[in-house]
């Protein structure tokens, strides 16, 4: 196996957009800036938007007059 191969792996501090900081490690050699982290994303704070598919479905359903699939028609 070839020697010294592998880029350095050191602990680097990540900021988030929220003021949010921690440290972690990786092959980049910087301190990282990234827009979103665990501490302001909605999936993680519990303010996630519940996105209606219900009704997307019911204006599907009216716009083409499809009522769902009990019919077994096929062309088959």
């Amino acid at each position: 196996m070839q020697a010294e191969i592998h880029p350095k792996y050191e602990e680097i501090t990540v900021t988030c957009s929220c003021g949010n900081t921690f440290n972690t490690r990786s092959t980049l050699a910087k301190p990282l800036q990234v827009e979103i982290c665990s501490q302001c994303h909605p999936f993680y704070t519990g303010k996630q938007k519940i996105v209606d598919i219900a009704g997307r479905v019911d204006r599907f359903r009216q716009k083409y007059g499809k009522t769902g699939g009990d019919d077994q028609s096929s062309d088959q």
